[in-house]
């Protein structure tokens, strides 16, 4: 804590290889005096409030700068003072950056990491922006951007997270998204006004984790080749989180090899949530508040390694699918306010890592399947589906009522069918054929079957009379 005023004895290094100052209870204005020689600085988690003067170009040899979560305001000019600038990490986010972006990312081709969420930027995305050829992480969520996404960005191939949740951004969602970023495991569109249908290459996203298009306008049918996204078919993950490795030689200037790790927020179980050390753990889709017609893909359900699946409020038909118990990982599932019909499949009570369950305000009918999972969830879970009975709604199915039918009662004897009655006359005939045949044809065999009878006759004839006896002189 060397707050609330930046500390006067920073004056005096003339050189440091890493400043961190971030988390200090700084309160101050950024000084002029400020840019030393170091090569790494955080002043993160303070409450910096400004810019004193224009960044002079003495920090050219900064490739690390991260001045996320203050109240800085005012533009981003100062990225455009020099052309020699070797910026490789740069975290702007959380702040009150307004304007438009500077139309100058040529000057900063060596970036890895471009981080300027929750500020007030506004207008269009620069199309210089595709000169960034090296960036693997690129974060513009909460902003005021409009417009398409430029297509120079297609350039940037190395790029492995795209956050762009939370904006203006219009137009459809290109299909260069699923050809251009092989490496691409996080993206994330929500909150936008992106219209049209999901184009089918998306599918060739193999490494995609997170996919979210949730709060839009998007229409059509969800692509049946889902099933092509690998990663999401294959269950656990090795790394906890989503960690980048960079260094070596960045243009001229020679990187000490480092990393980061990304982070991300979205709505999870109905509240927004964010996730850094764990995000390596979490695959989602989430397709959640457009205008999705058709039936739920049974793709989807190869898809065994998501955790969470939300495609509520939506347009969508047809049944679930039979085979939804295949994704035993899944942790949420929310279908709700769909058009989805038919009965719930039993194969749902499968899932014991189901926590959040949500099939509200549909067409579902039948009794809701026994299982521990799918009674122990809150009855609104399953309301406004007037056709749906059985625990843990109050209304109870018609064979637990005591108004069954004759089918019930059929169901409670089912054993005793025409297969029953079947066997039972191939038994009888084979149990006496099988006796009363061998006697018939086998003489030997007849002969000694009737005189054990005799004997067994005259053996009790005699006992009888014995007994008689001993009872007459008993009471004689």
């Amino acid at each position: 804590m060397v707050g609330p005023l930046f500390p006067k004895w920073l004056q005096t290094q003339n050189y440091s290889y890493q400043l961190d100052i971030s988390n200090a209870g700084i309160s101050d204005i950024l000084p002029s005096w400020f840019w030393s020689n170091a090569e790494i600085i955080n002043l993160s988690q303070n409450q910096i409030r400004g810019i004193e003067g224009p960044i002079p170009s003495t920090p050219s040899r900064v490739y690390h700068l991260d001045l996320s979560n203050n109240n800085i305001s005012g533009s981003l000019s100062f990225l455009c003072a020099s052309a020699d600038m070797s910026l490789t990490y740069l975290n702007l986010s959380s702040n009150s950056f307004a304007g438009e972006l500077p139309d100058c990312w040529s000057h900063l081709e060596t970036l890895v990491m471009l981080d300027l969420s929750n500020n007030a930027f506004s207008g269009k995305i620069p199309t210089t922006i595709g000169s960034l050829f090296q960036m693997q992480t690129l974060k513009l969520r909460s902003n005021r951007f409009v417009g398409e996404l430029p297509s120079s960005l297609k350039n940037c191939a190395s790029l492995e997270v795209i956050d762009l949740g939370d904006n203006k951004l219009s137009g459809p969602i290109p299909t260069w998204l699923g050809v251009s970023f092989k490496n691409l495991v996080i993206l994330m569109l929500s909150t936008n006004h992106f219209n049209g249908s999901m184009p089918s290459q998306l599918c060739h996203l193999t490494h995609i984790k997170i996919m979210d298009f949730s709060m839009n306008i998007i229409s059509g049918s969800i692509p049946k080749c889902l099933n092509n996204l690998t990663t999401l078919a294959q269950k656990g993950n090795p790394s906890l989180s989503s960690t980048h490795f960079y260094g070596g030689s960045m243009g001229n200037e020679s990187i000490a090899p480092t990393n980061y790790d990304d982070d991300a927020s979205f709505i999870w179980k109905g509240r927004m949530q964010t996730y850094k050390s764990t995000l390596g753990l979490v695959k989602r889709i989430d397709l959640s508040s457009n205008r999705l017609t058709g039936e739920i893909p049974s793709e989807i359900t190869h898809l065994v390694g998501l955790i969470s699946l939300n495609l509520s409020r939506n347009q969508l038909t047809g049944q679930i699918t039979p085979e939804i118990g295949n994704l035993e990982s899944l942790d949420s599932l929310d279908l709700s306010r769909n058009q989805i019909d038919g009965r719930i499949p039993t194969s749902l009570a499968r899932i014991y890592r189901l926590s959040f369950l949500d099939l509200s305000y549909n067409n579902l009918s039948g009794k809701i399947p026994t299982g521990t999972q799918l009674q122990s969830f809150d009855p609104l879970d399953y309301a406004e589906n007037p056709l749906l009975c059985g625990p843990p709604l109050k209304k109870m199915c018609a064979d637990e009522n005591g108004s069954s039918d004759l089918s019930n009662e059929e169901d409670k004897d089912e054993f005793i069918t025409l297969g029953f009655y079947i066997s039972m006359g191939i038994g009888f005939a084979a149990g006496f054929w099988g006796i009363c045949g061998t006697l018939i044809f086998n003489r030997s065999w007849r002969y000694a079957y009737f005189k054990f009878l005799n004997d067994l006759n005259d053996w009790l004839y005699v006992r009888i009379a014995l007994i008689k006896r001993q009872l007459k002189l008993a009471y004689a």
